[in-house]
């Protein structure tokens, strides 16, 4: 039996639709899945940030940073509104305790958590445009490593080791600190001959 022209043709016409349509079904779930995948940005959280108050000069910012995915998260820098901001670390290899920046960024390793805390790492705001008072609620956007943002508010708090710690203009000198209390103590202890004499 003759099969005309025109049924074939309209029988490829219908693969050739059917296999359009069949490549687009198939693009668009990946489109869909690569969506669903969530960034680093969304996955890294923040919690328990807050910062010292301050009325001029520098101060620092605590957290705890979760990275509850299977990818390390690498925070290269931090900025805000009310100070220029560094990433710092306390170093112990020259024998003294002196802050510096942490020029690789702080990493937050696959399914752990980085805490920020008083004598370790911390966000640096290198000089403030405005006074950070109690209560403050000071906002730091984080920058990833793959150019993602994470923005989170920190609450200021009143903390004793502040001055001695970060509102200094010269890094090197926080680590001295500490040491010439000590000196001081050590005079007090003198105090003691006197009563003899």
């Amino acid at each position: 039996m003759a099969i005309s022209n025109s049924r074939v043709r309209g029988s490829l016409a219908a693969l050739g639709m059917a296999a359009v349509l069949t490549l687009s079904a198939c693009g668009g779930a990946e489109t869909e899945a690569a969506a669903d995948e969530p960034t680093e940005a969304a996955t890294l959280t923040v919690e328990d940030a807050w910062v010292v108050t301050a009325d001029d000069g520098m101060t620092a910012a605590f957290a705890v940073f979760n990275n509850p995915s299977d990818t390390d998260i690498v925070i290269a820098s931090a900025e805000c509104a009310l100070s220029p901001m560094e990433l710092h670390e306390m170093d112990m290899s020259s024998g003294d305790m002196v802050m510096q920046e942490k020029e690789d960024g702080f990493t937050i390793p696959a399914g752990e958590s980085h805490i920020l805390e008083p004598g370790g790492d911390h966000l640096m705001l290198m000089e403030l445009s405005e006074p950070i008072l109690a209560g403050d609620e000071v906002e730091i956007t984080l920058h990833l490593v793959d150019g993602e943002q994470l923005v989170f508010t920190a609450v200021a708090k009143d903390f004793a080791g502040a001055d001695e710690e970060y509102n200094h203009d010269d890094h090197g000198d926080h680590g001295d600190h500490g040491e010439d209390e000590h000196d001081d103590h050590g005079d007090h202890g003198d105090h003691g001959d006197h009563g003899e004499e």
